[in-house]
């Protein structure tokens, strides 16, 4: 299962952990995905959704 947003398509970026010594270690961030029951065409089905779309309402959600 990717690791995507289904609604803004956020996913993992890469970049470098750098320490006091500035000593470059690749390292990656996942993005907060949360597997979410929504409405999607008038059907329930689920989603796995960053939390940044849950909070903002981009995302309705089935009872």
């Amino acid at each position: 299962m990717s690791n995507v947003c289904a609604i803004c398509g956020k996913g993992v970026s890469t970049g470098m952990k750098v320490s006091h010594s500035h000593i470059r270690t690749k390292r990656t961030w996942k993005p907060n995905l949360q597997r979410v029951r929504a409405v999607v065409n008038g059907t329930p089905t689920h989603l796995r959704v960053c939390t940044r779309c849950l909070r903002s309402g981009k995302v309705q959600r089935a009872v």
